[in-house]
């Protein structure tokens, strides 16, 4: 699979929406793991070392169209800032609003929430775990491209400087 479908589909199958209580806004970054159909996919550190590899044109022409997705891939996996308004609201805008993807939360806790989702490749899913205002992991279960799938991802809060990447 290429690096750029590898990246693409990480994206997709982050936490379809994670909210807690209270989150705190600024630069948040997620890592996280992948396996499709039994197999294990490039997990983030291979893909950033893939795309370090990258001819220069390629790699900025990447970063580019990325951050124009409010996406910046650095530290240890994909970084995003998160609003203050965002935080407030308790949603973080974690999946491609092109995507075509919809989402539905079935149970909300203090710690913990539930959620399923469909996109036009694939659909499942998946329980978050909050770990207070700066942590939170998500496990995602589900079919993507007719295989299953499944994903786990961890995000902690970076700063409250996001360093001028722009809320999704």
């Amino acid at each position: 699979m290429s690096t750029k479908r590898c990246s693409m589909l990480l994206l997709c199958l982050l936490p379809v929406v994670a909210s807690a209580e209270q989150i705190r806004p600024g630069l948040w970054e997620f890592t996280g793991t992948m396996q499709s159909n039994g197999q294990a996919m490039p997990d983030m550190q291979q893909i950033l070392g893939q795309l370090q590899n990258l001819p220069p044109e390629q790699r900025q022409m990447m970063e580019q169209m990325m951050a124009q997705q409010g996406v910046k891939l650095g530290g240890s996996g994909v970084q995003l800032c998160l609003s203050e308004a965002q935080a407030k609201a308790r949603d973080i805008p974690l999946q491609d609003p092109d995507s075509g993807c919809t989402h539905e939360i079935t149970e909300r806790g203090a710690d913990v929430w539930k959620f399923r989702f469909t996109c036009p490749d694939g659909q499942g899913e998946g329980e978050t775990r909050f770990e207070g205002d700066t942590a939170f992991s998500t496990q995602v279960n589900g079919v993507y491209g007719g295989r299953p799938s499944s994903m786990r991802s961890q995000a902690r809060w970076i700063s409250a400087d996001c360093g001028g990447l722009q809320p999704r």
